[in-house]
């Protein structure tokens, strides 16, 4: 395996020393693209919150220090990355505001209709099958409420031919590459309403909602 590849493993599913480096990196890379992303999207201090894909757990103590009345779960299938995420945010968990899982995307540990907003960072180029942990996601959220998809890297976008490379490595592991219309297709195809994309070029960054219809 090529050291690319072992890179981009790494970004999928952190584990070892080379994992602890990556979500360091991650917490410290994505936030900027999370603090633009969440603007589009309104969070109420008593708000039920999934972080999907938590990583290093910055996103999940992002949204916990917002709804101070609610409460806020992350979930990751990395065993490496639900620790970190544990790690940084020991004093929610410890007052009951925060909860950190080990769990799919496609196979979510929680009842239908449980959550007011759903977000997932720099992680749904990874899902096994996108429409169908789209659909997973929707089962989660209550009527109304919103899933945001934030990322930094699209087809089309500014780091478009960097992209173009990673594309030869899905023989190696399962990579989503979409452009901008197929990011709202992808919302609109797996029954979200009211689907927005935004979209920061100059960055290189995209993000989009949909809600479920209630």
């Amino acid at each position: 395996m090529s050291l690319g590849s072992k890179l981009l493993n790494q970004c999928s599913k952190p584990s070892g020393w080379l994992g602890k480096l990556t979500l360091w990196r991650m917490n410290g890379h994505h936030s900027k693209v999370t603090e633009w992303g969440l603007k589009h999207v309104s969070i109420q201090n008593h708000d039920t919150i999934l972080d999907v894909g938590c990583g290093g757990g910055m996103t999940v103590a992002r949204l916990a220090a917002i709804a101070t009345e609610g409460k806020t779960y992350g979930v990751d299938y990395s065993e490496e990355s639900v620790a970190a995420s544990r790690r940084a945010n020991r004093q929610s968990i410890e007052a009951g505001r925060v909860e950190v899982l080990q769990a799919p995307v496609s196979h979510l540990p929680f009842p239908d209709r449980m959550f007011d907003l759903v977000t997932a960072v720099e992680t749904h180029y990874y899902w096994p099958d996108l429409n169908a942990d789209m659909q997973e996601l929707l089962r989660v959220l209550k009527p109304g409420g919103a899933l945001i998809i934030i990322a930094e890297a699209y087809k089309g976008g500014k780091y478009d031919r960097l992209l173009q490379r990673l594309e030869k490595l899905k023989g190696i592991m399962n990579y989503a590459h979409l452009s901008a219309s197929e990011h709202s297709e992808l919302f609109s195809k797996a029954g979200y309403s009211n689907v927005q994309l935004f979209e920061e070029y100059d960055k290189g960054w995209i993000c989009a909602v949909g809600r479920k219809r209630g």
